[in-house]
Formats: structure tokens, C-alpha cells, sequence
């Protein structure tokens, strides 16, 4: 459900109230209900949306964070478990005359069981811990993405696999791999590994949202009369024109040579923040040309 709007699994636009909220998943809860739609997969599937989007807009931190990161951005911070993670529909459940307990344990199981009062996993059945681990990547490979392989322990043993950094990758991004957590008990499903991203500093990028930011100086004359410069992208050298009389701190756009969006078309900008150099000595032929253009009103 990664790419599933949740206002539209709701049927509400962004910005909808906790009312209209809390009426619209009472609604639907009703209508796609299991005991109502007995043996009916497809009833059931839209009951999971549905739980699965109110526990997301029902709480105000999470969905915070929806409406800030979108839905790909989010489920790179928020695994399942981090969802349903203290949703808790047993008094709702209770006014519409609905059980909780059974229904959601044999829709959801170990790996998003619910219990009245919070997120629990039902009967005997123990999903398997959720590893978490640290991925080093260089800002170049943040840009073009690419295959990685990783090492990490497993209940007593090395195991290696190959992962897919997808380009773009933020600094702190979440990336699932299912099934590579510890091995559950009782029958439980296995838990997930989660990388957590870690991009390095690059000495002539600064990467802002989607957008790429290079510092570069030019001379005080060029800042006057205009010229042209080389500049580093990360698709290689591009030349740039300086307008006559620029002020330090612009910032020349260069559009579509930021990071790509990840889970959207398109890229980013490259921004060049031009600074003015001032020297901090001149000759003595130097400084009589600067006085005469100071005695002309420069």
C-alpha cells in the first residue's frame, strides 16, 4: 500500500478535521467489515486499507509526517509495525457492536496483529524481531542509486545480501528488506531488516530537499562587468554565464541537475550561489585604478 493516498482510501480530501476523519473510517469500517463480508478477499483487503490509513491520519505525529514526506517518503521512516503501532479501535469496534480480537488477528496476523487497547500480536504466535542496521553511501551514490551489499548477523550467522539504493536516497531513509529480521516463534512470520541510509558529505555539494547547492567565487571585476564560468554538476562541467553586476549570495539555476524525486518524476535544480572575492591586498598599480574609479563614483 506504499503508493495508496490515504485521504482517498478514506474518501476525504488533505486537510479533512479529526471529525470527518473518525466518521468517514467508521463508515467504510462498517461496510468492508469481515463478519459483514464473509469469504469476500476483496472486502477484506479494503479492510486493511482502510485500518491501515485511519491509524495513519488518526494520529496526529504521523500524519504530520504523511502530509510533509508524501506516501513514499513515509514508508521509508514508518514500517507497518511503526503504524499500527498503539492504534487501538476496541471502543469503536465496541459502539458498532463488532469484536476486535479475532478479526484482526486472522486478517492481520503476526505481522500487524491488533489487540483491544493497542498494537500486539495475537494467540501464541511471536513475530520475529525487526534488525536494524546503518548503510554508508557516498553522496555520488545517493545520486545515481545502485546495488550494495551489506553483512549482518542473523541469529548467530553471517549472511550477506545485495540491496538496490534507489537514486535519490535521503540521509536518514528507511529501506525495507522483508523477511531478513529474526525468524519468528510459534509459527510467527519472520522480521524485516531495515537500512538505515547514511550519506557522506560531498567538499562541492550541498544537497537541499531534491536540489543541489554549489558554492563558487568570482573576481570583483567579473561581478562588474559579467562573464562566464565553469561550474561542477554531477553530469560533469557546465558552463555558465555571470551577469554584469551581480550581487554575492545570487543563486544561478540549473534546472534538472538536482537529485531525482524519488517515487515521482523528474529531478531537482542545481543552484550555483555566487560569492564576490575581495582581495585582501593590492599592488600599487592596482590600487591606483581602484582610487580613480572611487574618484569617478564607483
Amino acid at each position: 500500500m506504499a503508493q495508496t493516498d490515504y485521504y482517498e482510501v478514506l474518501g476525504l480530501k488533505k486537510g479533512a478535521t479529526e471529525a470527518e476523519i473518525k466518521k468517514a473510517y467508521r463508515k467504510l469500517a462498517v461496510k468492508y467489515h469481515p463478519d459483514k463480508n464473509p469469504g469476500d478477499k476483496g472486502a477484506e483487503d479494503k479492510f486493511k486499507e482502510i485500518n491501515e490509513a485511519y491509524a495513519v491520519l488518526s494520529d496526529p505525529q504521523k500524519r504530520a509526517q504523511y502530509d510533509q514526506f508524501g506516501s513514499s517518503g513515509f514508508h521509508q521512516r514508518y514500517s507497518q509495525e511503526d503504524i499500527f503501532r498503539g492504534f487501538d479501535v476496541g471502543d469503536i469496534f465496541k459502539d458498532m457492536g463488532f469484536g476486535t480480537d479475532d478479526i484482526f488477528s486472522r486478517i492481520f496476523g503476526g505481522a500487524g496483529g491488533f489487540r483491544q487497547g493497542g498494537f500486539g500480536f495475537g494467540g501464541g504466535r511471536r513475530r520475529g524481531e525487526d534488525f536494524t542496521m546503518e548503510v554508508p553511501v557516498t553522496f555520488r551514490e545517493s545520486y545515481d542509486g545502485g546495488e550494495k551489499r551489506v553483512a549482518f548477523m542473523r541469529d548467530g550467522k553471517r549472511e550477506e545480501l545485495a540491496v538496490k539504493i534507489p537514486a535519490g536516497v535521503e540521509d536518514g531513509a528507511r529501506l525495507r528488506v522483508a523477511g531478513k529480521g529474526g525468524f519468528g516463534h510459534g509459527g510467527g512470520p519472520t522480521g524485516d531488516l531495515y537500512l538505515i541510509i547514511k550519506v557522506g558529505t560531498d567538499p562541492h555539494f550541498t544537497r537541499e530537499g531534491d536540489d543541489i547547492v554549489v558554492e563558487r567565487k568570482i573576481r570583483f571585476t567579473d561581478a562588474l562587468l559579467g562573464a562566464s564560468l565553469d561550474v561542477p554538476t554531477l553530469e560533469g562541467t557546465k558552463r555558465i554565464k555571470i551577469p554584469a553586476g551581480i550581487q554575492p549570495g545570487t543563486k544561478i539555476r540549473l534546472k534538472g541537475l538536482g537529485f531525482p524525486r524519488m517515487g515521482k518524476a523528474g529531478k531537482g535544480d542545481l543552484f550555483v550561489r555566487i560569492g564576490v572575492s575581495v582581495p585582501e591586498s593590492l599592488t600599487p598599480e592596482q590600487k591606483t585604478l581602484v582610487e580613480e574609479l572611487r574618484g569617478k563614483g564607483l
